[in-house]
């Protein structure tokens, strides 16, 4: 017995010395096992020893075995022990390639429970191996193999921690959210070498991150996953197709939660609850920077979105033409939200109309199934609209997945709306989403005020018989043409005998011919030129940029014309002007000389067109 006692100290007291060195570096279990092996061999003739741990019934080897293809259930050799401190090496292990040179086996028990056994090869120097391991002996074993443990958990916590720590400090000095997605990843490959780690953050976070994440989604997330996001506590899951163990970390703050850390294992490994706690306060570390990084981008970003929506507002009330108004918002949004495309549509007669601040797309009918579905829905609702993901809300292929699209509402009714899309899925943030519910809320009543007002123009700017402009509009017209274009035609029309035709007829009568002429020349016309009315029966064309003989041209066509389209049939008198660049005109002496021509055609006979020449004003 006191011999067995000297022999227990001294194999302690070896280890608790090896322990104690601290020029020896351990960082893995197997330096650890490593000093209770050189122990077993030079105090017990212990050779070549292989440790195995208890997993979950299983025996699974530790760092110097991991590449060896042994699986065995502690099911099968336990019952080789039946309570004997070391017994042979069982044959169905001595068939292993890796055993067929080691003799027994040896159970490693700890609070009357096998929590390890190690295999070895005894090479005998005078008893055999069952007198040299007395009970004593394999408990004093046991012992130290749980010290080693011991230690090299505390060891192994302190270098985790220590970590942590680190992590934390950098957390707090930075405002990078790549940096902090980055060192989560790093952090959970460095202390858990072989494990799979994916961050599944939620939908509101910014896209632009260097980091490949996930986007968190309610519709395809495992309900593990979706549990561990809502209680914000850690769920584990078995993922049999994937063949692996899922351990769920809520990614959360001191606010909200922002996603889930998931590392991914082998089915068959076991997280320990040390593991688990400093992945959990790994999560809650890297949540509490991730939330004071999104408020203070968020804090920048409600600045910049304010001194958008104040530039925006300021411009839109500048008196901007309609064309201008959706031009400068489309810039604005473009530069916000980076959309691939973007589009305004405005009721008309129940109908939507496209402008020209819609981008290229919707100039081809592919944009009708995204403009459809945002029609069907301001049908019955005056919410704004956002679609994450549009390929799951209509069948066959969706090339644009993010929608958002906004009314614009101007005294509780529906004027138009706004989209844009992206081709991405999850592209546009909640964030954008609600700065462009501001952005359109801003500029609906300035929108809404510019309709009216090109609406009073266009009242003012035309007569209210025949649509055609109004004198005042064709004054300034000709005068702007005048100072740029670089030659042009005045032709001044006046109706023969319409004072006879009112006699006869009526005036509704002679207000329907003046109609009738004037709608035949504005087709005749087009975009070439402005048709107006001078007054009562007179009517006037402007040209710009036109050759005389192109000139004389259509001036006389239009008076060959007028009897055949007018019902009573009537002729006209016209009196035709033209100018160059090269002696530009004064407009006021332009319409007297226009004048002039036309009084001639009256009194040569009437029904006829008179070019202006320079004799004619001595006729007056």
């Amino acid at each position: 017995m006191v011999e067995n006692q000297q022999k227990i100290d001294q194999f302690k007291s070896d280890i608790l010395s090896l322990c104690m060195n601290k020029k020896l570096q351990r960082s893995k279990f197997y330096d650890y096992f490593f000093l209770l092996e050189e122990n077993l061999t030079k105090h017990f003739n212990m050779e070549h020893c292989f440790l195995f741990h208890v997993s979950e019934n299983n025996l699974k080897p530790i760092d110097n075995l991991e590449l060896l293809n042994v699986d065995v259930a502690l099911d099968l050799i336990q019952p080789y022990f039946n309570g004997n401190k070391v017994v042979k090496l069982p044959g169905f292990l001595k068939e292993q390639p890796y055993f067929e040179n080691h003799t027994d086996v040896m159970p490693l028990i700890i609070n009357d429970k096998i929590e390890a056994i190690i295999i070895f090869k005894y090479n005998p120097v005078g008893a055999p191996i069952q007198t040299v391991l007395t009970e004593e002996i394999v408990g004093a074993i046991s012992a130290s193999y749980k010290y080693l443990i011991q230690k090299y958990e505390v060891y192994s916590n302190e270098q985790k921690y220590r970590k942590l720590y680190g992590m934390t400090d950098l957390f707090h000095s930075t405002m990078d959210i790549d940096v902090i997605l980055e060192n989560v990843l790093i952090t959970i490959e460095e202390n858990f070498p072989g494990l799979e780690v994916e961050l599944i953050l939620s939908n509101d976070q910014d896209r632009q991150t260097r980091v490949k994440i996930k986007p968190f989604d309610y519709l395809s997330e495992r309900p593990a996953t979706i549990e561990s996001f809502v209680s914000g506590e850690l769920k584990e899951d078995i993922a049999v197709e994937q063949n692996r163990r899922l351990l769920n970390v809520p990614i959360k703050g001191r606010q909200a939660i922002y996603g889930i850390l998931q590392v991914k294992a082998p089915i068959n490994y076991s997280f320990a609850n040390s593991e688990k706690e400093f992945i959990r306060m790994l999560a809650q570390a890297s949540g509490n920077a991730l939330e004071n990084a999104k408020l203070y981008h968020q804090s920048h970003r409600l600045i910049t979105d304010l001194q958008l929506i104040n530039e925006t507002s300021h411009r839109l009330n500048m008196k901007l033409t309609i064309s201008e108004m959706l031009l400068f918002l489309q810039k604005q949004m473009l530069k916000s939200f980076q959309p691939m495309e973007i589009g305004f549509m405005f009721k008309e007669d129940e109908k939507y109309i496209m402008t020209e601040a819609c981008t290229d797309l919707f100039d081809y009918v592919a944009c009708n199934v995204y403009v459809q579905h945002v029609e069907k829905h301001f049908q019955t609702t005056q919410d704004p609209l956002f679609i994450a993901d549009f390929s799951r809300l209509i069948s066959g292929d969706i090339e644009y997945k993010s929608i958002m699209a906004i009314p614009m509402i101007v005294e509780e009714d529906i004027i138009g709306f706004s989209i844009v899309l992206h081709k991405e899925p999850y592209f546009f943030s909640f964030d954008s989403f609600k700065l462009m519910q501001s952005l359109i809320h801003h500029s609906s009543l300035a929108i809404s005020n510019s309709v009216l007002r090109e609406q009073l123009q266009e009242m003012v700017d035309r007569d209210h018989l025949t649509k055609l402009y109004a004198r005042s509009y064709s004054d300034s017209f000709v005068e702007n043409s005048i100072q740029k274009d670089d030659s042009g035609m005045f032709l001044l029309i006046d109706i023969d005998n319409f004072k006879k035709v009112n006699d006869t007829y009526g005036h509704q009568v002679g207000d329907e011919v003046i109609v009738q002429i004037a709608r035949r020349l504005q087709n005749e016309i087009g975009k070439k030129g402005i048709c107006s009315r001078w007054g009562g029966e007179e009517l006037a064309i402007y040209i710009p940029n036109i050759s005389d003989s192109e000139a004389i041209g259509i001036s006389d066509s239009i008076v060959q014309m007028v009897p055949s389209v007018s019902n009573p049939s009537v002729t006209v008198s016209a009196g035709m002007i033209t100018w160059h660049k090269s002696s530009r005109p004064n407009f006021k002496n332009m319409f007297a000389q226009a004048d002039m021509a036309l009084y001639h055609a009256k009194r040569n006979g009437k029904n006829r067109l008179c070019v202006y020449e320079k004799p004619m004003e001595l006729q007056y």
